[in-house]
């Protein structure tokens, strides 16, 4: 198993924002966690990425490396774990070049870094035509092409994905999302979450629906599109 998160509570004050939830993500597997706004999706990547600290009792483990024992630098440099954040959070004022060689600070492989930066390009052709650009002017959809870039330069055993969805046109997302499947061939983990549960399920192999910080359904995509439970719930009837 690539990553086992068991028991994972978090809470902010006296609100709990995760009551203990567990799951398991295999190499190579892309998996969704769906729910609405405040059920504790982003909180869950947070965890993982060591960027929230989690309550007594929370195991989570990569490649049974326990994962509480490193900082949230090290679960990227070292791991590899990757994490584009909901609302891109990019450097505006430096160039898409620029903050896509800031991703790889903490490698040493120049020339992998080299090989990475160019396959973002082939990737996101609209990126390498922007690559002087500042990031704070590009559009809604390249800035998200450019935080999902800068994730596979930085580290990309696995990539955490929260809402890669939000603002983005229906053709763009569609594009977006067949990008990250291209990069889940190449041998990427994916694990992301996402309100919008229609082509969240569509993209991914498995998913789960976290609900006021608990797990309550889990399944593979096709039955989870089928439940009359998340149909009502999540995709509109």
């Amino acid at each position: 198993m690539l990553l086992s998160v068991e028991n994972l509570r978090v809470s902010y004050e006296r609100i709990k924002a995760l009551q203990g939830i567990s799951f398991q993500i295999s190499e190579g597997e892309i998996v969704c966690i769906i729910g609405a706004n405040g059920a504790g999706k982003s909180t869950t990547l947070r965890a993982i990425s060591r960027l929230v600290p989690v309550e007594a009792g929370t195991k989570m483990t990569y490649m049974e490396k326990n994962l509480l024992q490193y900082s949230a630098d090290k679960v990227v440099s070292e791991l590899g774990i990757s994490h584009v954040p909901e609302g891109r959070r990019l450097f505006d004022n430096l160039t898409v070049m620029e903050n896509l060689k800031l991703a790889a600070f903490a490698r040493k492989d120049s020339a992998g870094v080299n090989r990475d930066i160019k396959r973002v390009f082939s990737i996101f052709t609209r990126l390498e035509e922007r690559q002087n650009q500042k990031a704070g002017t590009l559009s809604g959809g390249e800035q998200q092409m450019l935080a999902v870039g800068r994730a596979f330069v930085s580290g990309r055993k696995v990539m955490l994905l929260d809402e890669p969805s939000m603002g983005l046109a229906p053709v763009l997302m569609t594009s977006v999302f067949d990008s990250l499947g291209e990069i889940n061939q190449e041998g990427t983990t994916i694990l992301v979450v996402e309100q919008n549960a229609r082509i969240a399920l569509q993209f991914a192999g498995r998913g789960y629906a976290l609900e006021n910080g608990r797990l309550v359904l889990q399944g593979s995509s096709e039955e989870l599109l089928a439940n009359p439970e998340v149909k009502k719930a999540y995709l509109g009837g």
